[in-house]
């Protein structure tokens, strides 16, 4: 579910608003952005759980996830998968954070998040900031790991 104003806003740039969207955690339960309000985010969309580069970014955000909070920032991840797909691949990899599942990718096209090669989907990570506004978007299909050195490095930059 998305906000209304998502539909005019295309894809998302540096220094916009990040886009609202209402979607189900692994856990079964509703999350909303908004629920988020005045924590930094970073919103991680991968293309699929369980796929070798997916779980090296998962895990990579699991081994770094005490230093985001401790920076004062929630990770949260969204692929298209399915709520039991996601609860299978939070238990598998340990991941402590919110996977969230977007089916039909519509939050993903709203970002901006694009099919590569008309296949697989865009890597891309966005760190929003405590009053809702993108501060900073990583892409890479072949280095999933460097999202979460780079956030953690840009998170840690903003809060000096």
């Amino acid at each position: 579910m998305l906000s209304k104003e998502l539909h005019e806003s295309g894809a998302v740039r540096v220094g916009a608003p990040a886009p609202g969207f209402l979607l189900t955690a692994q856990n079964g339960k509703p999350v909303s952005l908004a629920d988020f309000r005045g924590k930094w985010v970073v919103l991680y969309f991968y293309p699929r759980d369980e796929t070798p580069g997916c779980v090296a970014e998962s895990c990579a955000f699991r081994d770094a996830y005490e230093d985001f909070t401790a920076a004062g920032a929630e990770v949260i991840g969204v692929s298209d998968d399915s709520v039991d797909s996601h609860q299978k691949f939070a238990a598998n990899r340990r991941l402590p954070f919110l996977l969230l599942s977007d089916p039909g990718g519509g939050v993903r096209h709203i970002y901006g998040v694009k099919r590569l090669f008309g296949v697989s989907k865009q890597r891309m990570t966005f760190v929003i900031d405590p009053d809702g506004v993108v501060r900073y978007i990583f892409s890479s299909q072949v280095e999933p790991k460097g999202h979460v050195t780079r956030t953690l490095e840009f998170i840690r930059s903003q809060r000096k």
